[in-house]
Protein backbone atom coordinates (compact mmCIF):
# COMPACT_ATOMS: atom_id res chain seq x y z
CA UNK A 1 0.00 0.00 0.00
CA UNK A 2 2.73 2.21 0.56
CA UNK A 3 4.27 1.45 -2.66
CA UNK A 4 1.15 2.66 -4.44
CA UNK A 5 0.62 5.94 -2.41
CA UNK A 6 4.05 6.83 -3.46
CA UNK A 7 3.32 5.50 -7.38
CA UNK A 8 0.08 8.01 -7.19
CA UNK A 9 1.72 10.82 -5.14
CA UNK A 10 4.42 10.95 -7.83
CA UNK A 11 1.95 10.53 -10.46
CA UNK A 12 -0.67 13.20 -9.91
CA UNK A 13 1.96 16.07 -9.01
CA UNK A 14 3.49 14.79 -11.82
CA UNK A 15 0.75 14.71 -14.48
CA UNK A 16 -0.56 18.39 -12.43
CA UNK A 17 2.82 19.67 -12.99
CA UNK A 18 3.56 19.00 -16.61
CA UNK A 19 -0.31 19.70 -17.51
CA UNK A 20 0.40 23.20 -15.94
CA UNK A 21 2.80 23.82 -18.00
CA UNK A 22 1.46 22.26 -21.02
CA UNK A 23 -1.35 24.92 -20.61
CA UNK A 24 0.89 27.83 -19.79
CA UNK A 25 4.75 28.21 -20.28
CA UNK A 26 4.09 28.81 -24.24
CA UNK A 27 2.51 31.97 -23.03
CA UNK A 28 4.12 32.75 -19.66
CA UNK A 29 7.91 31.21 -19.86
CA UNK A 30 9.08 34.58 -21.28
CA UNK A 31 8.31 36.35 -18.44
CA UNK A 32 9.37 33.73 -15.94
CA UNK A 33 12.91 33.43 -17.13
CA UNK A 34 13.58 37.45 -18.02
CA UNK A 35 12.70 38.76 -14.44
CA UNK A 36 9.56 40.17 -15.09
CA UNK A 37 7.91 38.38 -12.30
CA UNK A 38 10.57 40.27 -9.85
CA UNK A 39 8.98 42.54 -6.95
CA UNK A 40 5.54 42.12 -8.27
CA UNK A 41 2.69 42.22 -5.70
CA UNK A 42 1.51 38.92 -4.97
CA UNK A 43 -2.03 40.35 -3.45
CA UNK A 44 -2.64 41.79 -7.64
CA UNK A 45 -0.92 38.81 -9.13
CA UNK A 46 -0.56 38.84 -12.93
CA UNK A 47 -1.20 35.68 -15.03
CA UNK A 48 2.46 34.70 -16.00
CA UNK A 49 2.61 35.28 -12.00
CA UNK A 50 0.05 32.81 -11.32
CA UNK A 51 1.10 30.01 -13.88
CA UNK A 52 4.29 30.14 -12.56
CA UNK A 53 2.52 29.71 -8.65
CA UNK A 54 0.42 26.59 -10.20
CA UNK A 55 3.54 25.14 -11.67
CA UNK A 56 7.47 25.56 -11.34
CA UNK A 57 6.43 27.65 -8.09
CA UNK A 58 3.55 25.32 -6.46
CA UNK A 59 4.05 22.46 -4.27
CA UNK A 60 3.87 19.89 -7.36
CA UNK A 61 7.46 19.57 -7.63
CA UNK A 62 8.15 18.91 -4.03
CA UNK A 63 5.21 16.45 -3.84
CA UNK A 64 7.06 14.24 -7.00
CA UNK A 65 10.01 13.76 -4.58
CA UNK A 66 8.09 13.78 -1.71
CA UNK A 67 6.31 10.60 -3.34
CA UNK A 68 9.76 9.40 -4.61
CA UNK A 69 11.16 9.44 -0.63
CA UNK A 70 8.05 7.06 0.19
CA UNK A 71 8.69 4.94 -2.47
CA UNK A 72 12.55 5.26 -1.14
CA UNK A 73 12.01 4.48 1.94
CA UNK A 74 9.61 1.53 1.37
CA UNK A 75 12.08 -0.50 -0.69
CA UNK A 76 14.20 -0.18 2.19
CA UNK A 77 11.80 -1.62 4.31
CA UNK A 78 11.68 1.96 6.42
CA UNK A 79 8.27 2.66 7.37
CA UNK A 80 7.42 6.40 6.25
CA UNK A 81 6.71 8.94 9.43
CA UNK A 82 2.76 9.08 9.67
CA UNK A 83 3.31 13.13 9.82
CA UNK A 84 3.76 12.93 5.90
CA UNK A 85 0.51 11.54 5.17
CA UNK A 86 -1.52 13.55 8.07
CA UNK A 87 0.14 16.78 6.81
CA UNK A 88 -0.78 16.13 3.02
CA UNK A 89 -4.40 15.62 4.41
CA UNK A 90 -5.09 18.89 6.52
CA UNK A 91 -3.53 20.64 3.24
CA UNK A 92 -5.81 18.41 0.31
CA UNK A 93 -8.68 19.29 2.88
CA UNK A 94 -8.05 23.29 2.75
CA UNK A 95 -7.21 23.42 -0.98
CA UNK A 96 -10.61 21.28 -1.30
CA UNK A 97 -12.60 23.55 0.52
CA UNK A 98 -11.06 26.48 -1.03
CA UNK A 99 -10.55 25.76 -4.96
CA UNK A 100 -12.49 23.11 -6.70
CA UNK A 101 -12.78 21.37 -9.49
CA UNK A 102 -9.41 19.72 -8.55
CA UNK A 103 -8.50 16.23 -8.46
CA UNK A 104 -8.56 16.03 -4.22
CA UNK A 105 -10.39 12.47 -4.59
CA UNK A 106 -6.71 10.90 -5.94
CA UNK A 107 -4.84 13.13 -3.65
CA UNK A 108 -6.98 11.41 -0.42
CA UNK A 109 -6.59 7.60 -2.31
CA UNK A 110 -2.91 8.23 -2.04
CA UNK A 111 -3.19 9.27 1.65
CA UNK A 112 -5.47 6.78 3.01
CA UNK A 113 -3.06 4.05 1.02
CA UNK A 114 -0.35 5.51 2.78
CA UNK A 115 -1.81 5.87 6.38
CA UNK A 116 -3.10 2.31 6.24
CA UNK A 117 -0.26 1.13 4.81
CA UNK A 118 1.77 2.66 7.94
CA UNK A 119 -0.23 1.43 10.30
CA UNK A 120 -0.06 -2.47 8.96
CA UNK A 121 3.32 -1.89 8.86
CA UNK A 122 3.83 -0.85 12.01
CA UNK A 123 1.74 -3.57 13.17
CA UNK A 124 3.95 -5.95 11.54
CA UNK A 125 6.64 -4.57 12.98
CA UNK A 126 5.70 -4.84 16.80
CA UNK A 127 4.31 -8.35 16.02
CA UNK A 128 7.91 -9.23 14.58
CA UNK A 129 8.92 -7.17 17.62
CA UNK A 130 6.96 -9.34 20.02
CA UNK A 131 7.90 -12.62 18.28
CA UNK A 132 11.65 -12.10 18.70
CA UNK A 133 11.65 -11.03 22.39
CA UNK A 134 9.18 -13.49 23.54
CA UNK A 135 11.09 -16.07 21.82
CA UNK A 136 14.91 -16.10 22.99
CA UNK A 137 13.43 -16.48 26.44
Amino acid sequence: MIKWAGWLMVLLSAGHLLSGLVLTAPEHAGAWFTGALWGEDLSAMSPANGAFWLTLGGFGVSQILLGAMVLWLDRRGITPPQFIPWTLLVMSLVGAVIWQPAPWPVDWLSIGLLLVGIRRARRAETMTQGVSVGGGA
